[in-house]
């Protein structure tokens, strides 16, 4: 059959182009939606519909406070315990003066007071033939319940109050033991009878190692009050910190038992602990004077061997 070159290739052009035209349809297909980017540059509106407006980001607590004296921002790793060590301060005097219901509990970034609040004491305490008489309170501030009593209500019974009346209960202060007169007045013993292993090196090893046998006394270099025992730092195993005063916080790692508790007030040269080797690798006592939470050289403050 004789066909026409011409028709032929007319045909083959009109299936060329159906060709291509169907592969056109294809490659045009309906874009991707992309639900998590958003490419336009207009603020999200409320009531806009797909619209989720965010919340504002709320800040940290004590944010406004940092940088001021008195005042620490944590950070990664921190610990209330560690905090109150390096600040020469209590872990529950912390607690209570940021109001923190659960000390375990704190977030990178925020601020914490960790000098004492500077406010009067909101009650005076009247000594009587009766016990002590507490003034009602005139500050908006007042210590928790829980706090420790000072000396003098301890020695008597307290006053009852009247009715509507609010007992202000005194912040925590170092044990009585300790003299007020003079902050760098302390005469520090040693704190264990073996020998010196490891130095003071502020970078590597902030106080003293001592040597020992597993289950020799510790004791306490100097009066004072238990600010701390337990093995919630991490590189110093059974930990006791003792605060002399508003200067001074000593501390005893590595124990193998502890034989205080917090808040407990010690008298120098007392045993507090039994050496022991809890992480460390082997028994010693680790010992460290801190004033102002600064680790200081303990030969400045130990009598010489």
């Amino acid at each position: 059959m004789f066909v026409s070159r011409g028709l032929v290739v007319g045909f083959t052009v009109a299936m060329a182009g159906l060709v291509l035209s169907g592969c056109g349809t294809r490659m045009n297909k309906a874009p991707v939606e992309d639900r998590g980017t958003s490419t336009s540059s207009a603020p999200a509106q409320a009531g806009q519909p797909g619209v989720v407006v965010g919340t504002p980001i709320k800040p940290l607590p004590g944010a406004e406070n940092a940088g001021k004296p008195g005042y620490y921002t944590v950070k990664p790793g921190d610990t209330l315990i560690r905090i109150g060590l390096e600040s020469g301060q209590s872990w529950k005097d912390l607690a209570r003066w940021n109001n923190l219901e659960n000390a375990n509990l704190i977030e990178v970034g925020q601020v914490l007071r960790v000098a004492p609040p500077t406010a009067a004491v909101a009650a005076t305490a009247v000594a009587s033939d009766n016990g002590v008489v507490t003034r009602p309170v005139t500050s908006s501030t007042v210590a928790p319940a829980s706090a420790p009593a000072t000396a003098a209500s301890a020695a008597k019974p307290a006053a009852s109050a009247a009715p509507g009346t609010v007992v202000a209960v005194a912040p925590a202060t170092p044990a009585p033991a300790v003299a007020s007169a003079g902050e760098d007045d302390i005469a520090f013993i040693w704190p264990a009878s073996g020998s010196l292993i490891a130095g003071f090196d502020e970078a590597r090893n902030k106080g003293y190692d001592i040597s020992g046998k597993a289950g020799e006394p510790v004791l306490a270099a100097a009066d004072g009050r238990v600010v701390y025992a337990g093995a919630g730092l991490r590189g110093y195993g059974n930990l006791v910190i003792l605060k002399h005063n508003n200067t001074f916080l000593t501390a005893y790692a590595h124990n193998q038992s502890l034989l205080v508790k917090e808040d407990q007030a010690v008298r120098k040269g007392q045993k507090i602990a039994e050496m022991g080797n809890t992480d460390a690798d082997r028994v010693k006592l680790h010992f460290e004077i801190r004033r102002q939470g600064k680790p200081v050289d303990p030969s400045r403050y130990l009598p010489a061997r």
